[in-house]
């Protein structure tokens, strides 16, 4: 399922250049939009190879699940929400966390265990978040984040906000009791929340035929009285607008939604992954003919809203940034043995 942007138009006007004008207006909103989604998705590529240079080098530690070939999925839905939007997610969570806007040097710093990452060294790869930007955090517990989630969105429609709330997980996450639970939940009381199944075709090495007796998961949202939506997760722009649908629709009293991101990942689970339950030939063609970034660059060229010089500063950037991220990272402090106690309990007085 492809969904394809508008293309400008040239309508007359009372001065005779005005349509003019409004199409080259709308090209250069679309290049600027588009521009920045390709930036984003190949910001979240670099990083992930960094770290996963650095988890060889033994200057990460603890396990490390890599987003390469997912991109799409986290810059479409920040893509398709607001700042004040909520964000809870699995712990294949970098990408989550670039898309949301925090700092790469702070990811890569919490990713190297200092002080100055945006846990404060503390969480590591699977517990990233940034409470300034409502992202709540990746979760090493698979579907442990989702009660919290819709816990999250029960407060937001008991204080009447104007918030939305994504929660994203693995398609292993739902043969379990909290994707049940939460899911009748939140139908139960039309919780503004969006239930983002990514589903990259395996539960760690585990096939989802293996694993799931319904295969297309976007169809367990029947069972909760609930829409269901299931499209292509390789493409920004088709992300981005069904997951926009379902987001407004929560916004408006609609309740929530279960939907299904078809994606694929490049690497394997986690850096300790072997890969011996997939064919490299399968891994290659997704490569070559799904990469999420490559599908966008080629569309936007297709359609003269790219040029190569475009996309080329567009890279020398995001090495600028990966550069400097690493830096940050390899100067940053450790924590201070002191500090071991420190955000444990609430200061406050009550």
């Amino acid at each position: 399922m492809t969904t394809e942007m508008t293309k400008p138009t040239s309508e007359a006007g009372v001065n005779g250049n005005s349509g003019e004008s409004m199409a080259a207006l709308q090209h250069e909103t679309d290049k600027k939009r588009n521009l920045e989604y390709y930036h984003q998705m190949l910001l979240i590529r670099r990083l992930e190879e960094k770290t996963a240079e650095a988890y060889t080098q033994g200057k990460i530690g603890g396990f490390l699940h890599l987003y390469i070939g997912e991109e799409a999925v986290a810059v479409g839905v920040v893509a398709a929400t607001n700042p004040l939007d909520h964000l809870v997610t699995h712990y294949r969570d970098h990408g989550y966390a670039v898309a949301k806007g925090s700092d790469p040097g702070a990811i890569m710093a919490e990713l190297y265990g200092k002080s100055t990452g945006v846990s404060k060294g503390r969480g590591g790869s699977m517990h990233l978040s940034d409470v300034s930007r409502h992202f709540w955090g990746g979760y090493a517990i698979v579907g442990g984040h989702l009660p919290l989630a819709t816990g999250i969105a029960h407060s937001i429609k008991y204080q009447g906000k104007d918030e939305v709330v994504i929660c994203v997980m693995g398609d292993g996450s739902t043969n379990i009791g909290m994707f049940h639970e939460s899911l009748n939940m939140a139908a139960l009381w039309k919780l503004p929340i969006i239930y983002l199944v990514e589903n990259n075709l395996f539960g760690m090495g585990t096939s989802i035929k293996t694993h799931s007796s319904l295969t297309e998961i976007y169809q367990k949202a029947r069972g909760y009285g609930m829409p269901g939506d299931k499209f292509d997760g390789m493409d920004i722009l088709t992300v981005r607008d069904h997951v926009k649908t379902a987001v407004e629709r929560a916004r408006h009293g609609g309740g929530p939604s279960l939907l299904e991101a078809m994606t694929y990942r490049f690497r394997g689970h986690s850096m300790a992954d072997p890969q011996l339950y997939r064919d490299k030939t399968e891994i290659e063609e997704w490569r070559t003919s799904r990469d999420p970034i490559l599908l966008l660059a080629n569309k936007m060229y297709e359609r003269g809203v790219f040029t190569e010089e475009d996309t080329k500063q567009v890279e020398q950037q995001v090495e600028q940034q990966i550069t400097a991220a690493v830096k940050f990272a390899e100067e940053s402090p450790f924590p201070k043995p002191e500090e071991l106690y420190d955000n444990i309990y609430v200061k406050e007085n009550y």
